[in-house]
């Protein structure tokens, strides 16, 4: 593979870095990388300048710097949201005996993220990374809710493709169904990607911006009042645990990125 050699000479500074808390000199850096000390200079006085490394003065050594650290950081915040999320996925599950799935917005497309099956016999058969066009699946609309209806129809320039009879494909009507799920915070799809499926789903929100959505995806012959019933309550009940969980752990937007 052909890399791109300044930035490749950043990420060695800061792995040498790494690997040796006591810190080490120019030149020590410079022969753990094999790279002139004329070369890599310029790049740790940057480095240093923008707080990804310190100079200690007494002993002319490098060490990593604070912003590195606050990286790490969000990394660690971001694996816990995560987890948080799974663990909420896992309870709903539990009261639905049905699979959940998360995915967020990738394009015009839903991109799915994450899943819990369930344990009943019948269930839905589904794949981490998959693609579907937001517009026509429950947990794409509550995705793209908060969008003008400008925004939406920049996100599918070739117009709302037909997947069943019951697939929407008139932005107007499409938009009417986006601003009733801003208001409910509820989505639901009925035979839309496919005539045998239905799904609801909840849009995820770090302050006023969706990050991602959870969904609930079951069979037509399992549909009822009651069943559609407890699965939103399931779902209203983890986004608001999800959200606090965001607020109280002060997770930022770019600690968000889920994949």
């Amino acid at each position: 593979m052909n890399y791109h050699n300044p930035t490749l000479r950043v990420l060695n500074i800061l792995e040498a870095l790494a690997s040796n808390s006591n810190g080490l000199t120019l030149t020590e850096i410079s022969e753990a990388i094999n790279s002139p000390k004329s070369t890599i200079f310029p790049i740790i006085q940057t480095m240093v300048d923008r707080k990804f490394i310190f100079f200690n003065k007494n002993s002319y050594t490098y060490t990593i710097g604070i912003n590195t650290f606050c990286i790490g950081a969000s990394y660690t915040n971001n694996m816990n949201a995560l987890t948080f999320i799974k663990s909420e996925m896992e309870y709903i599950v539990k009261k639905t005996d049905e699979i959940c799935q998360l995915g967020i917005l990738e394009g015009g497309d839903v991109l799915y993220i994450a899943k819990v099956d369930s344990n009943n016999p019948i269930r839905i058969l589904s794949s981490v990374g998959k693609k579907i066009p937001a517009y026509c699946t429950a947990l794409g609309k509550s995705l793209i809710s908060n969008l003008n209806l400008n925004e939406i129809k920049l996100l599918y320039p070739n117009g709302l493709k037909a997947f069943t009879k019951n697939t929407i494909t008139d932005f107007d009507i499409l938009y009417d169904e986006l601003v009733e799920i801003k208001s409910t915070s509820i989505a639901t799809e009925h035979g839309e990607i496919n005539p045998d499926l239905n799904c609801v789903s909840v849009p995820l929100k770090n302050g006023d911006l969706i990050v991602a959505s959870i969904s609930i995806t079951f069979p037509t012959f399992r549909l009822s009042e009651e069943k559609l019933c407890t699965i939103k309550g399931a779902l209203i009940d983890a986004k608001s645990k999800i959200e606090l969980f965001f607020k109280e752990n002060n997770i930022n937007d770019s600690q968000l990125i889920l994949v």
